[in-house]
């Protein structure tokens, strides 16, 4: 996994944590299911990322 899929990951996964907290805070539950979303997408895209990197 190259550095900058890492940063990229990373980035989707806070911008979903964000998502999340500012849809708690206004009682916006679109946006809040959108940031956790984002948040499964960062994960997933490190799961594929790790499995690659342990087969090289």
């Amino acid at each position: 996994m190259g550095i900058d899929d890492k940063i990229k990951n990373e980035a989707e996964d806070v911008k979903g944590k964000g998502k999340e907290a500012a849809g708690k805070m206004t009682d916006d539950e679109r946006l809040e299911a959108e940031g956790k979303v984002d948040q499964a997408k960062a994960g997933v895209k490190k799961a594929v990322e790790d499995v690659k990197d342990g087969l090289d």
